[in-house]
């Protein structure tokens, strides 16, 4: 899976489903591959979250949050992530919907997901869907296959929704 630093101590985002069942976590850093513990600081299952803490992680470098908000059908859309174990993957797109809930993926979620048609790939959940800026517009969560591959339609939970949800699992550890 892949994930978002958001704070500069440390405090990772990415998918409930990377970590569920998860005994350890070890999160490595793209920029230089460092390994670094980290802990499940809470999950929401219903939108598919996870936050995570760096063990005596300082000073990281963090994504900046984009307001979904703001984000239009046509966008352009950058998916980052390590698709099969490719670290440092990035693939480009548009936004192709918005307020996607009845997507087809056989669990129950709870939240208008942002759909693209940059690639992403088992392996990409968690990771960011970000503007031309770099920020963060959603958090790559499922796509639409027949072949357990990319289709052409993949799936992030708006960021708007995940800040919310982050602040709530930071904070209180659950939803």
């Amino acid at each position: 899976g892949s994930g978002i630093i958001v704070d500069k101590s440390g405090i990772v985002v990415t998918n409930n489903h990377v970590v569920d069942d998860a005994s350890e976590i070890t999160v490595r850093l793209a920029s230089d591959k460092t390994d670094m513990k980290a802990k499940v600081l809470g999950t929401d299952p219903k939108t598919d979250l996870a936050v995570l803490k760096i063990e005596g992680a300082k000073d990281l470098p963090f994504a900046e949050w984009a307001d979904s908000e703001t984000v239009e059908v046509g966008d352009w859309a950058i998916a980052i992530g390590s698709p099969f174990a490719l670290d440092q993957s990035v693939t480009v797109g548009i936004v192709s919907a918005k307020g996607r809930n009845q997507v087809g993926l056989g669990n129950d979620m709870a939240s208008d997901l942002i759909q693209t048609d940059a690639a992403i790939n088992p392996g990409n959940s968690g990771g960011p869907l970000c503007d031309l800026d770099g920020r963060v517009m959603g958090v790559n969560t499922a796509i639409y296959t027949r072949s357990g591959g990319y289709m052409g339609i993949g799936f992030a939970i708006p960021s708007n929704l995940a800040k919310d949800i982050v602040g709530k699992l930071i904070k209180e550890g659950k939803v």
